[in-house]
């Protein structure tokens, strides 16, 4: 399969934890280390940071895996949130990254933020999008128990139920998007090659099976967010359906070194909804001290 390569991204192979994974990487390998995690469902790392290589290869050395069970990366059994961060970390060790700012947008931003609690010796700064892992459990009460109920389903059932090819693809483009129209073409289409990937729910059906419990969610980092020390920027689209800005709101309350953007027209994919904003605010705060 033909797989999106954005401008300025170069494609290399890791082998790590006795699979392969595909690795965008841009800049000079000297340049302060930016790693940058996708999202879930239909998501690869071509696809979240299409718009970010070319601009800030220009001063920093960018690293996007495809998580494992997303993409090309292959022969890695994927996980929750938790998992994800230590997937981060030992590919950031194989790699020789060293201490990097971390940008992850949603179930990225929550392998993001994870990293930070677990392994803060490795983080250095942080840009989230959306992140997950900020509410205490998915709508109301019946709301969460039902969606707990899908999730405990077997895997042989829920993963071809899931995957159902490209089917549902623009559904799935206005649940994140403001505007579906801004989305570049390559973008679109590469959305449609992951749907059609065989067995490309699973990397997000085993993150929702760590992620959500029977009355709340088991990934709820409110209640640890104090602890994560490294400057962060949390960027949020204010018509976000998807993930409540309130949890944002109160994620930067509580943290120590931590500021908030709100874009106004702008959905959960505030990164290729508002890129111009987007591409300023991560400039700024990298140039604040936060290489």
């Amino acid at each position: 399969m033909t797989r999106l390569v954005p401008p300025g991204a170069t494609v290399a192979h890791v082998d790590l934890d006795g699979g392969r994974v595909r690795v965008l990487h841009a800049g000079d390998s000297s340049a302060p280390p930016v790693i940058l995690a996708h999202g879930g469902s239909t998501d690869n790392a071509a696809i979240s940071w299409y718009r970010l290589f070319e601009p800030l290869s220009e001063t920093h050395r960018v690293i996007a895996p495809d998580l494992p069970g997303f993409g090309a990366t292959t022969g890695i059994e994927p996980g929750g949130p938790q998992e994800q961060a230590d997937f981060l970390l030992r590919l950031s060790e194989r790699m020789e990254v060293g201490r990097a700012t971390v940008c992850g947008v949603s179930m990225g931003g929550e392998a993001a933020l994870n990293l930070a609690l677990r392994h803060p010796e490795s983080v250095r700064a942080l840009v989230l999008v959306a992140p997950g892992g900020l509410v205490p459990r998915i709508g109301n009460r019946v709301a969460h128990t039902a969606t707990w109920l899908v999730t405990r389903l077997p895997e042989q059932l829920l993963v071809p139920v899931a995957s159902l090819g490209d089917r549902f693809v623009d559904i799935a483009l206005k649940a994140v998007t403001n505007d579906v129209s801004t989305l570049p073409a390559p973008v679109v289409e590469e959305i449609g090659r992951e749907a059609r990937r065989p067995r490309s729910s699973l990397g997000y059906l085993r993150y929702h099976r760590a992620a959500i419990g029977r009355t709340g969610m088991r990934n709820h980092l409110m209640p640890h967010i104090r602890g994560v020390q490294a400057p962060t920027l949390l960027f949020r689209g204010e018509n976000d359906s998807l993930m409540p800005l309130r949890g944002s709101r109160e994620a930067a309350a509580r943290m120590p070194d931590a500021r908030l953007v709100t874009v106004p027209d702008c959905g959960h994919w505030a990164q290729l909804d508002a890129h111009e904003r987007f591409l300023r605010e991560v400039t700024s705060f990298l140039g604040e001290g936060h290489p």
